[in-house]
């Protein structure tokens, strides 16, 4: 085991590096930099904000206008026939979204750029809804029916836009695969880790990570990764439905119970929070462009908007119109950005523990910066229910988000081959990783570098799918002009769009 794991930290090694190339460049070139305003944009930023502001204002701030539309789909009873219901759709990839970077990627954003860096994150998270509307709505219309499922997503409307080229769909569908094999072995052991505390928490004793507890632990978890994966979407589904809702009512009520315990604080929290937007303190590095950053990075690596990785769980649903998934994955974003990371954000720049000890602060991790700002708003009486509650969350962050990555791949999957074999393989290939990550932390090994992998991931996804979305804004657009004239009108790809699509065209269903 330790020979593999030191042939994979020292294939990884240059991950670090590449990523910050990507999400830096052109900024390390003096030419670039001498530019006005321009200069202190990197090409990441560009493309994600101002992606995000050309379609809110193509599609004429469609993430304001459809809000409520997509509220009253959410909350309606359906009766499905194939796929998941819209509601169940946005949960699975609420499921994805909700993760544990809206505690410890939050947490990095704001140690790294200041409370500032949370004002970006509102900012691009607000324009990147218009991009979360444009890719789900691509992702319903581009969606195909296979038996009683709908499989779809970047890999399926990609190879649309790109005139149905059928290695354009296989290139991205192994991206995104081996995109979410990266990320698992991280989350698997999240879970792992999180039940250690809270059993710690409870009995008032510290579990090491050699223990009968962790072992058997393990295992329960690697039984329940491979439940769900050959459970497929539904079960993924099924499952997502109960446990999101409850992660998120238990979250949001922790978070409360901390702001309520120090209401005299959110003033300050809010004048930090604008005044570190535009003029960050030196212990942040005091640069404007280090907030920005860091605001948009971890805000991308948290709603996922233009990102591509949510569309799957779009295309899943039976919808009555394309656009209504759209608004739906909208909403999933301003659900993630706008109430999870900004509960984490108050817990963060209230507890102002930074100012505390600053060197300290800097040389903690992430989620130690994380439990040290809980512990510091937390009343005496309270801090171990509220650091089980905290911890509980995490765990369902994490398990969440290990459902999301198998579902999707398996979507992905399809895309490729149908043939149960295949699929199989890609179950079980991502259990394996799932248990080398458990095992390999367990054994005290550090993957840190598959943390910076993810950051590589989620750019390169980026580029990869927001060009398809600018091929496809024109079909969008015609389907969201049609969606917001009536809401409950019937849609036909012919009528609206000039094109015959696998799904809508009209014919019965």
């Amino acid at each position: 085991m330790e020979n593999l794991f030191a042939a994979l930290n020292a294939v990884l090694s240059f991950v670090t590096p590449v990523s910050d190339f990507f999400w830096d460049f052109p900024k390390m070139f003096s030419f670039w930099k001498n530019i006005p305003v321009l200069g202190s944009f990197s090409l990441a930023i560009i493309v994600l904000v101002g992606s995000g502001i050309y379609f809110t204002f193509r599609l004429g701030f469609v993430q304001v206008r459809l809000f409520k539309a997509g509220v009253h789909t959410l909350a309606a009873k359906r009766s499905i026939k194939t796929g998941i219901s819209p509601l169940a759709a946005f949960l699975l990839s609420t499921a994805m979204r909700v993760g544990p970077g809206n505690m410890i990627g939050v947490t990095g954003a704001i140690a790294a750029g200041g409370p500032g860096a949370l004002f970006w994150m509102w900012i691009s998270a607000f324009f990147g809804m218009a991009t979360a509307f444009t890719e789900g709505t691509l992702a319903q219309l581009f969606k195909e029916k296979r038996g009683n499922t709908f499989v779809g997503g970047l890999p399926f409307y990609a190879r649309k836009l790109c005139g149905n080229k059928v290695w354009v769909g296989t290139i991205l569908s192994l991206v995104y695969i081996i995109y979410a094999l990266m990320c698992l072995p991280a989350q698997g052991f999240n879970v792992v880790t999180s039940i250690g505390a809270i059993a710690g928490l409870a009995e008032n004793v510290k579990i090491p990570l050699q223990s009968t507890f962790t072992y058997v632990v393990s295992v329960l978890v690697i039984v329940l990764v491979a439940f769900m994966a050959f459970g497929g979407i539904r079960r993924g589904s099924h499952w997502a439905d109960i446990l999101v809702p409850v992660m998120a009512v238990i979250y949001v009520v922790t978070a409360l119970l901390l702001i309520i315990s120090n209401l005299g604080s959110v003033p300050w929290f809010f004048k930090a929070v604008f005044e570190g937007a535009f003029k960050p303190e030196a212990i942040f590095g005091g640069f404007f462009g280090t907030a920005l950053l860091q605001g948009v990075k971890r805000g991308l690596m948290s709603n996922e908007a233009g990102q591509g990785t949510i569309t799957m769980a779009a295309a899943s649903a039976e919808a009555h119109h394309p656009c209504e998934q759209g608004i739906i994955s909208a909403l999933g974003v301003f659900l993630d950005t706008h109430v999870i990371c900004t509960m984490t954000g108050f817990i963060i720049v209230m507890a102002h523990e930074w100012a505390v000890d600053p060197a300290a602060w800097k040389a903690a991790g992430t989620y130690a910066k994380f439990l040290t700002s809980v512990n510091g708003l937390s009343p005496e009486m309270m801090q171990v229910l509220i650091q089980i509650m905290v911890s509980v969350c995490f765990c369902l962050f994490a398990y969440t988000c290990v459902i999301g990555f198998v579902s999707f791949s398996e979507i992905s999957a399809n895309r490729i081959s149908s043939s149960r074999g295949f699929i199989n393989f890609i179950r079980c290939l991502c259990i394996f990783v799932a248990a080398f990550g458990i095992a390999c932390n367990i054994a005290g090994y550090d993957l840190s570098n598959l943390w910076a992998f993810s950051d590589l991931g989620n750019i390169i996804m980026v580029y990869c799918n927001v060009p398809m979305l600018y091929l496809g804004l024109k079909y969008v657009k015609k389907a969201a002009a049609q969606y917001s004239k009536d809401t409950e009108a019937s849609f036909d790809s012919e009528k609206v769009l000039g094109i015959r699509t696998d799904y809508w065209d009209g014919k019965e269903k």
